[in-house]
């Protein structure tokens, strides 16, 4: 099975911007329509974009405007590009198959967002 790991969480101050990263120990193809995950603390957790096989995008609400989901199929890489970054996205952020979630989840990337 492909296995997914998470990186490019980090401490950052409102305004400002990350990028995440998501790297597939092979193609990401094979998983299907990519999806972005978010979890804040005590709260469950929720589709933030995601991805299909043709390159189709979509995004909550809350995201749209400030975050950009692509890929680097040559790199197995789904990437997420956070801007504008508010305490409210604070949360660890997961990369997983949409919308039928592969059972195991990566260790995720923590984002913490400082007013």
């Amino acid at each position: 099975q492909v296995q997914l790991v998470e990186s490019g969480g980090g401490l950052v101050q409102a305004g400002g911007s990350l990028r995440l990263s998501c790297a597939a120990s092979g193609s990401i193809f094979s998983i299907g329509v990519m999806g972005w995950y978010r979890q804040a603390p005590g709260k469950q957790r929720d589709l933030v974009a995601y991805i299909t096989r043709g390159g189709v995008t979509n995004y909550v609400d809350s995201v749209k405007g400030r975050f950009t989901i692509s890929r680097d199929i040559a790199k197995n890489t789904v990437y997420l590009q956070m801007n504008s970054l508010k305490p409210e996205d604070t949360a660890v952020y997961y990369c997983n198959r949409w919308p039928s979630p592969r059972d195991s989840w990566g260790q995720g990337t923590a984002v913490t967002v400082s007013s």
